[in-house]
This record gives C-alpha cells, structure tokens and sequence, in this order.
C-alpha cells in the first residue's frame, strides 16, 4: 500500500505590487498585441493606433488606479474587505466610462469646436480609449486585489 497522499500547505511567495512593472505591462501588452494584430492584417492605422492611444491609455490608466489602490502602501479598508470581483468590476467600469468621455470629448467635440482637422484617427478614440481604460483597470486591480488579500492571510 502506498502512503496516504499530503500536501504541505502552500506558501505563496508573494510577489509585491509595484506601480512601475504594471505600468510598463499595461503598456507592452496591449501594444505589442495590437500592433501584431495590425501588421499580420493590414491595417496599419490599428499598428499606429497600438503604440499611441491604445497602449499609453492603458499604462496611464493603470499608473492611476494603482496608485490609488495603493494609496501610499497602505491601502483603503474598503477596497481590501471588497470582494474581487465587485472591485474589479466597479473600476473597470468606472474607467471606461472616463474613457468613453475621453473619446467622445477626443472624436466628436474637438474637431468640431476647435481648429483641430476630423481626422480619421480621431474617430478610433470612441473605442480605443473607453476599452483600454476598462481592461488596464480591471488587470490591475485584479492583481493588486490578489497581493494585498494573500499578504494580509
């Protein structure tokens, strides 16, 4: 007979949330994905569209929202004890709808109360930037949520 099976409890190795790693992987990611996807199609409006308001949105976003969920590394008792999931979606959402503000102010508003050209790059910004605000928001606080909740077991 062979020994009952246990397993040793596991010891997380927790890695600390650092603004600047998730900055620069809110940027990469996005970037390099967007832009593949517009040179293996074609499109090289989405490969400059990858570099420019789809990536910096992301890394901007995420800069935001980690610095405020870390808040001077000592985090708000709320946005600990909040559930994941309900945080993580509460942000993305929140984010996206700054962006879509952002976009609209940026596609719509702009070009037409300014001497700024209605160029067609502008009109990518109506979902460029309301999606890579909810997706950086959502990773970020996603894995931050995930530091603070294994730190504090």
């Amino acid at each position: 007979m062979s020994p009952p099976h246990k397993t040793a409890p596991r010891d997380f190795a927790t890695r600390p949330f650092t603004l600047w790693k998730e900055v620069a992987t809110a940027y990469l990611a996005p970037a390099v994905t967007a832009g593949l996807g517009g040179f293996l199609s074609g499109r090289p409006e989405l490969t400059r569209a990858a570099f420019t308001s789809i990536g910096a949105t992301s890394a901007l976003v995420a800069c935001f929202v980690g610095a405020w969920l870390h808040h001077r590394g000592r985090p708000r008792r709320w946005t600990t004890s909040a559930p994941r999931p309900v945080l993580t979606l509460a942000l993305a959402i929140a984010a996206a709808g700054i962006g879509g503000l952002a976009g609209w102010f940026g596609g719509d508003w702009l070009p037409s109360h300014t001497p700024v050209p209605d160029a067609a790059w502008l009109e990518r910004l109506r979902i460029d930037l309301p999606l890579s605000a909810a997706l950086a928001a959502a990773i970020v606080t996603w894995r931050w949520h995930g530091t603070t909740s294994r730190r504090q077991a």
